[in-house]
């Protein structure tokens, strides 16, 4: 018998072809489904180790790159999804469709946000493009809930209370004598004095102002890199369209495109999103107010769940430095940079 694939000669009992690997058809069997492969991805639960399987559709021997969670069958194109033990329980699993698919897609919505000046005046034009890679990643997906309470000086509410301190302060000084050499106090105030509700150092203005208590309510769907190997990669403040979110389903990504396995545990997300949050509160709360003196969070945090996100990493070259741009294959958005030494 000949192979229904390839045309090679087979022995007349044989279920694969030797060379090709597709599976043949009986004698009598249905010819349409001569040339089929598994399209729908068949799990096989194994740890982060292993080194080779056995593809179930073959029997082909498949060895797995560190970290890759689909991978296709080199000889009859059967998908295999890799599932470690530890992930198994896992009910909420999801998934966003890519919208960037092609290279120059990708490319043409990094420069349209260089362009812009988003990242760096310039940038695009005076950056050359070494390697542009995409990869299904996943997140953990954690809702933090924080609040944050701190005191701060509300220098504005006081400004006008100042600039009458200092014309007081000014003829004060006149009235009082033009200095020590002449026998007069000038500014030799006493320490602490409180002057028109102002907190006046010894010698000049102490950094006064009225302390008042803020509180920040803001809640989180923080995401956080779930590869070990990938924390350099890890979001700062950044929010994916969870509303276009799927169910995570291996059949609807295009083979060659690879798909990371996680190893980044529940509770280790967990730990990672409250710190970050509560850094990013704690930016928050300094950029509306510069003079904070007390500042305490607390969080709440949820059950996360786990997402992968199609992303392209694009490596640029400027002036001598290295650039990684990490950018969101369904938004378009730039997740963050990396500057590599």
């Amino acid at each position: 018998m000949f192979c229904v694939k390839c045309g090679a000669t087979l022995p007349d009992d044989a279920v694969y072809c030797s060379k090709c690997g597709a599976k043949q058809t009986p004698a009598g069997a249905d010819k349409s489904d001569a040339s089929s492969t598994s399209e729908s991805p068949v799990n096989i639960l194994a740890g982060s180790a292993v080194q080779e399987l056995k593809c179930p559709g073959c029997g082909a021997p498949i060895k797995p790159q560190f970290g890759e969670m689909v991978i296709s069958c080199e000889y009859c194109g059967s998908t295999v999804s890799l599932v470690s033990e530890g992930w198994k329980s896992i009910e909420k699993h999801s998934m966003l469709p890519i919208v960037l698919q092609t290279q120059d897609m990708a490319i043409s919505s990094i420069k349209g946000k260089m362009d812009r000046g988003l990242l760096h005046r310039h940038l695009e034009e005076e950056s050359k493009m070494e390697t542009l890679n995409l990869g299904y990643i996943p997140y953990w997906i954690v809702p933090v809930s924080a609040r944050t309470n701190y005191t701060a000086v509300d220098a504005a509410a006081e400004a006008g209370k100042f600039a009458a301190t200092a014309a007081i302060i000014g003829l004060a000084g006149g009235a009082f004598g033009g200095g020590r050499g002449r026998g007069g106090l000038g500014m030799g105030l006493v320490e602490g004095t409180m002057i028109g509700g102002m907190m006046m150092g010894g010698g000049g203005y102490g950094g006064g102002g009225t302390i008042r208590a803020y509180t920040l309510n803001e809640n989180y769907n923080h995401p956080v890199v779930a590869v070990k190997s990938m924390n350099q990669y890890q979001p700062r403040d950044y929010s994916f369209g969870l509303d276009k979110r799927i169910p995570f389903d291996a059949g609807r990504i295009s083979k060659g495109i690879k798909v990371l396995n996680g190893d980044v545990s529940e509770d280790s997300a967990k730990h990672i999103a409250k710190t970050n949050v509560e850094q990013i509160q704690a930016e928050k709360a300094h950029e509306t107010h510069h003079m904070i003196r007390s500042i305490k969070s607390d969080s709440d945090v949820s059950d996360p769940e786990l997402l992968h996100v199609p992303v392209w990493f694009a490596k640029f070259d400027y002036k001598g430095n290295k650039i990684v741009l990490v950018v969101d294959g369904n938004s378009g958005g730039i997740i963050n940079s990396i500057g590599l030494s």
